[in-house]
């Protein structure tokens, strides 16, 4: 199974390496799966809204939804195994 905290990890550091002008990647990683507990995709962490939004935000919308990835995944990786944290707006 997919770790969805490495991979948002991952992303993050990807991001931070782009020049500001370039696009913004997706953090779709094909596991579009989600949890019904959390309301959270178990492969990127995105709300159902925030994958339906992508395609219409903006780079700057973009980075945000990526800002709330990592803070997500630390609340995660901080969570004991067997309990997801809600998800946050």
């Amino acid at each position: 199974m997919s770790d969805p905290v490495a991979h948002v990890r991952e992303g993050l550091a990807r991001l931070a390496a782009l020049a500001p002008e370039a696009p913004v990647p997706s953090p779709c990683n094909d596991v579009c799966r989600i949890d019904g507990a959390s309301g959270l995709c178990q492969g990127c962490l995105r709300t159902i809204d925030e994958i339906a939004a992508w395609g219409s935000l903006g780079e700057a919308g973009r980075r945000v939804v990526w800002a709330r990835l990592g803070e997500r995944a630390d609340k995660l990786a901080a969570t004991p195994r067997g309990s997801a944290p809600r998800s946050s707006p």
